[in-house]
């Protein structure tokens, strides 16, 4: 080879390296509440396999976790006293966790989440029935108490809409779902006209999750173990019930104790958790009508309070409180079934999982 078209050769070899994006990396966050940490896994898609990474300790029984919209910060609450939130950096290359900082909540909060801009996060206390408003900072740490509300008994979530106007919280003690007006300038809630919607008495309401299209809401009851599909006006931040069904296994006997659900990133499978038969149990979502068509159980981890779908929808993972592991799942991509488990162990009481894909 000439000495010119040498240099053409690593000319273009450099310019194809620059052009090519690095390939991008999955890291797992598991809270393990009763040994107080944080374990950090990488999931690598192409071998179907978890690798541990970091065990971070935080002083706390760590229970619900956040991420951030630009996937840099990691948000956990601390369900032992002091109540708090700590903040924690995501190193993109490392998947490591460093803690920024700490700030008050107002109680022992089950969900934490932020708002469509990344400047709130809000919180809903189970033990207190009540949901609140902290700011997050420019440097991404969570800050002071900026609104404290009083529900019905139990709160258990609480989360925003896309659009940023409305917010909606579930109380499990009150079989119902507030709905309140969201000020995004001020981090301030007010209640929406109508301010509830109401369940089945000994329902339950417990977590939820909006579609895409911003045109349904999934509602899953602790206490009955069902799950609801209701329409959502986006005008008016209003539910209406359009289906029900159950996520309970053939022939269950007992008392139902649902967790946890969440949507393929495509929309057209829905995942949700049963503890008490240790159970996932999957559903098709109809592209049209949004309903659901019920594809039966899968057993995983004892206890189920938690699991996760990752950013590419080809992998499902199931904390098991009671087993302190981890399951992961493939995903078929046509039926929704799920594949033959690999089991990892983790910290004691793993119970919520966050799952970030960065460049």
């Amino acid at each position: 080879m000439n000495p010119t078209t040498m240099k053409t050769t690593i000319a273009s070899l450099l310019w194809l390296a620059a052009a090519t994006p690095a390939s991008a990396a999955t890291w797992v966050y598991v809270s393990n509440a009763d040994s107080q940490e944080i374990a950090v896994l990488e999931l690598d898609r192409g071998q179907g396999v978890l690798k541990p990474v970091q065990t971070l300790n935080v002083g706390g029984t760590v229970m619900p976790m956040a991420v951030s919209h630009d996937k840099r910060m990691l948000y956990a609450a601390l369900r032992s006293q002091p109540f708090r939130v700590v903040s924690l950096s995501i190193d993109a290359a490392t998947g490591k966790l460093q803690k920024l900082g700490e700030a008050p909540l107002a109680d022992s909060m089950a969900n934490i989440d932020l708002d469509a801009s990344g400047k709130w996060l809000f919180a809903a206390s189970y033990q207190g029935g009540k949901i609140s408003v902290n700011a997050i900072g420019k440097d991404g740490a969570v800050g002071p108490i900026q609104q404290l509300v009083q529900t019905a008994p139990n709160a258990h979530a609480v989360h925003a809409d896309a659009g940023n106007r409305f917010v909606l919280a579930t109380s499990l003690g009150g079989d119902n779902v507030s709905s309140w007006r969201f000020d995004a300038e001020k981090g301030l809630l007010s209640a929406n006209d109508p301010p509830l919607t109401m369940g089945t008495a000994k329902s339950g309401p417990r977590h939820f999750v909006w579609d895409k299209a911003q045109r349904h809401v999934y509602l899953l009851n602790e206490l009955d173990a069902a799950l609801q599909v209701y329409a959502w006006d986006a005008a008016r931040g209003t539910l209406k019930l359009e289906q029900s069904t159950t996520t309970l296994p053939p022939g269950f006997t007992g008392k139902p104790w649902a967790a946890d659900l969440h949507l393929t990133p495509d929309g057209r499978f829905l995942y949700a958790s049963e503890r008490t038969s240790s159970t996932l149990s999957a559903f098709k979502v109809d592209a049209a009508s949004g309903q659901l068509q019920p594809l039966g159980q899968t057993p995983t981890e004892k206890t189920p309070r938690g699991f996760a779908i990752d950013p590419s929808g080809r992998y499902l993972l199931a904390a098991g409180q009671e087993s302190h592991g981890i399951s992961l799942y493939a995903i078929d991509s046509t039926t929704g079934a799920l594949g033959k488990p690999s089991r990892t162990e983790v910290g004691k009481n793993p119970n919520w999982i966050e799952i970030v894909d960065t460049p």
